[in-house]
């Protein structure tokens, strides 16, 4: 059940600017048929003047404002073109990875244009150097950063068509109207926009103001849509990086080491593997032995027969318990707590292992590059550095390197580097033909980007019905930020030795992102990352979900040991009015203190971030009949029953793919609470495929889902990607606490239980192709 809200708040027109909140600068740029771009580099939106009592950083400034205002610069740049047919077109300098933003930037121009949705094509634009700081896809910005820009350059392209209809039809603009595409005058008059796209353009550029619309008169956004690619994707048409018919790319996979980053010394049976059917070419490159054949499953033959003398890589012999000994080792003394006599404290030190940033579309990337130059498809969140990195480690002048922007099945942060295209253009080049490389599933969570094991210690301390301070200190494996903010000048900011360079980028994003939303006296968080040798990346809601799982457990102690119930408990610390709101409606709807059965409990919890809040309800039965519940070759485990999300962002462009959002938010949170990571083992993660990774499944997903969107503020443009993960998680954590009568402390509950899989072989390191795939079929 998904209920929305649709009332939208009006749009003022006052404010401090010179030209108001809905008055804008662009240009109308000089061409053959009509294109338009916006200039908001001196417009930025002054912050709320509501400041908390104990405010924090993300409080006034989060990283969708950093995020955003670093964007500004470029916007100019970005234009939405009439074509000669009346449909309009833009290239979106964004990442598509199923989260539908190609949908909701084409409800935007669509809006702003009068303009049937179907008349509208937005496809992904290659890397451009020019858009500096532009062209980065992540901390769920992408409508945050485009919302204004794309409506100012989509208005006066408008505009420019009703002023070349008024010339065409008589009168004055202001007689005109415009509907799906055709502008008709006072005198009955009409004239579609492709007719008058080449009488609009402008012989030269120019400066324009414009005037976008109120809020009031939105017809579209606001509005539930299917996305624009959903049949393609139901029917199987929608294209992805591997897709792509490049001529000459063949299908190419990489052997790789046995232990985490080992590199190849030899292939001492390459005669031997360039006569096995199929195989074409053979080469050593940084992460392994590419091979290149006539079917993926014939190099999976050629993988499995290879001999190959490798280094170790760097975490050889260690596990997981090595890995957390050291994390507890750089942990930061807490801070201090009040020193009053009367007060008690309540207190928990959590740890959270490693997990898999993996998606359901494996890692994959076309090349075709020489050491003159080349070309590489892949579905790319970062193109720029990823164009400038890439040239720079496979030895080619970055200009002579062309890098475009497909469509990939899933990110969770793994595509915001370029892993798959640094290995298809060091093997295209090394072979000296094009490339198709894919990633084998056995090489995602043994070699691929990982969300870092890490600790969470909270100390709270109470007088009475009064908390007087809340202080959490996180303690994290080096979270990857190596790509920078999407160019290569930041990138390399951040490759500096330990201790120098990425710990500050862990600083800044932690402090945009993390908050206490509570009056609890007084506030403080810490944060430090050690040990730099793994594989890792901003997963999905990068350190919020466990902060904030860790954060709302410790909530629930601090009820407890007040007498209160968890949600009025909430409900009367909460200092943000939005947040309050989600949370009772999130009560009201989940039916909040309804009788359970023993063994089953709701959970609760709440988060504010990218602009929006959120609140969820979890149901989970921990009986033993659904725990022990056989699942063939899967783990079962604790079942959450029911999920309800309740999220507000502001103004909503697509009600329909907020849904969709929170409702994969659900399964993540879920997954990270109860089921999924990874093992490290003797220098080597266990877990090397999708049926070895507990992920929820569908015995795992709730039966009851329950979405619920509250209208906002249309000045507020919040991000949706990962709004409800950390909530999600954290009630599945509080209510598997309440159901079992005992706080969990190690996540996922699982991780130290035993295995529930036989591990792949580690030499070779891929499984041999089934052939009896249907006979495992439901």
């Amino acid at each position: 059940m998904t209920e929305i809200h649709e009332s939208i708040g009006a749009q003022t027109s006052t404010g401090p600017y010179p030209m108001g909140r809905r008055r804008f600068i662009g240009y109308l740029i000089g061409g053959a048929t009509v294109m338009a771009a916006a200039d908001l580099g001196m417009l930025a939106e002054p912050a709320d003047a509501k400041v908390p009592s104990l405010p924090q950083v993300f409080d006034t400034y989060d990283l969708s404002d950093a995020l955003t205002d670093a964007a500004r610069p470029t916007a100019n740049l970005i234009t939405v073109v009439i074509n000669e047919d009346g449909t309009a077109s833009f290239e979106l300098p964004r990442s598509e990875n199923g989260q539908g933003i190609t949908t909701g930037i084409a409800m935007i121009i669509a809006e702003e244009l009068d303009l049937p949705l179907e008349r509208v094509t937005v496809t992904l634009a290659p890397a451009r150097q020019e858009l500096i700081w532009n062209q980065i896809t992540g901390g769920s910005n992408t409508i945050h950063a485009m919302f204004t820009p794309v409506r100012v350059a989509a208005a006066i392209a408008k505009g420019a068509l009703l002023e070349a209809a008024a010339a065409l039809l008589g009168g004055t603009v202001d007689e005109l109207t415009s509907k799906d595409g055709v502008v008709t005058a006072a005198n009955g008059a009409t004239a579609t926009y492709a007719e008058l796209s080449k009488r609009a353009a402008a012989g030269t550029t120019k400066e324009v103001e414009v005037t976008l619309k109120d809020a009031s008169e939105f017809t579209l956004i606001g509005k539930p849509r299917n996305r624009v690619d959903a049949l393609a994707a139901v029917t199987g048409t929608k294209k992805f990086a591997m897709d792509y018919d490049h001529k000459g790319a063949m299908p190419t996979m990489v052997c790789r080491a046995p232990t985490m980053n080992g590199t190849p010394v030899e292939l001492r049976n390459r005669a031997e593997i360039l006569e096995m059917p199929g195989v074409t070419h053979v080469a050593k490159i940084p992460t392994g032995i590419a091979v290149r054949a006539k079917t993926f499953g014939q190099c999976i033959d050629a993988i499995q027969k290879m001999d190959v003398a490798w280094k170790d890589g760097p975490v050889a012999g260690e596990s997981d318990e090595d890995i957390l000994s050291g994390v507890k080792a750089a942990e930061l003394p807490m801070p201090s707590l009040p020193n009053n006599p009367l007060s008690k404290t309540v207190a928990a030190d959590f740890t959270f292992y490693f997990r898999s940033n993996a998606p359901l579309d494996p890692i994959s990337a076309v090349a075709d590059v020489s050491a003159d130059g080349g070309e590489i498809w892949a579905a790319l969140k970062n193109p720029i550095v990823s164009q400038q990195r890439i040239a720079l480690e496979v030895g080619i002048d970055p200009t002579k390197l062309k890098v475009n922007v497909v469509e990939g099945g899933g990110s969770f942060g793994h595509r915001l580097f370029w892993d798959a295209a640094l290995d298809a253009a060091h093997a295209s080049k090394a072979m000296g033909v094009p490339v198709r490389l894919m990633w084998h599933r056995a090489d995602e969570p043994r070699a691929g980007r990982l969300h870092p094991l890490c600790t969470s210690r909270v100390r709270a301390s109470y007088v009475g019905n009064e908390v007087l301070a809340f202080q959490q200190s996180h303690t994290s494996v080096e979270t990857d930020w190596r790509h920078g903010f999407g160019e290569i000048v930041t990138s390399l900011g951040a490759d500096l030795p330990e201790g120098l360079s990425n710990l500050g980028y862990s600083q800044l994003i932690f402090a945009l992102t993390s908050g206490i939303p509570y009056d609890f006296g007084v506030l403080a968080q810490t944060m430090n990352e050690t040990d730099t040798r793994f594989n890792t990346g901003a997963m999905r809601n990068v350190y919020s979900p466990d902060v904030r799982t860790a954060s709302e457990l410790v909530v629930d102690q601090l009820a407890k040991a007040m007498r209160k119930d968890p949600y009025e408990f909430r409900k009367e610390f909460l200092r943000n009015e939005r947040i309050r709101a989600a949370l009772d409606k999130a009560a009201e709807v989940a039916e909040w203190g309804k009788p359970m059965a023993p063994g089953t409990a709701q959970g609760i919890a709440v988060h504010y971030e990218y602009k929006g809040v959120s609140a969820c309800v979890m149901e989970i039965d921990c009986r033993p009949e659904t725990v022990n519940r056989k699942v063939r070759d899967a783990y079962a485990g604790p079942r959450v029953t029911r999920a309800t999300m309740v999220i507000e962002i502001g103004q909503v462009v697509n009600p329909r793919s907020v849904e969709a959002q929170m409702q994969g938010c659900i399964n993540d949170g879920i997954a990270m609470t109860l089921s999924s990571s990874v093992h490290l083992q003797n220098g080597h993660f266990l877990e090397a495929s999708w049926d070895n990774y507990a992920y929820t499944r569908q015995w795992n997903t709730p039966p009851q889902v329950e979405v619920v969107i509250l209208p906002g503020e249309s000045k507020i443009i919040g991000g949706v990607g990962e709004a409800g993960v950390a909530t999600a998680a954290a009630a599945a954590a509080c209510a598997y606490a309440r159901a079992t009568g005992k706080m969990p402390t190690e996540f996922p509950i699982n991780h130290n239980d035993p295995i529930f899989f036989e591990p792949k072989s580690f030499i070779p390191p891929v499984p041999q192709s089934p052939t009896d795939g249907l006979r495992w079929t439901y």
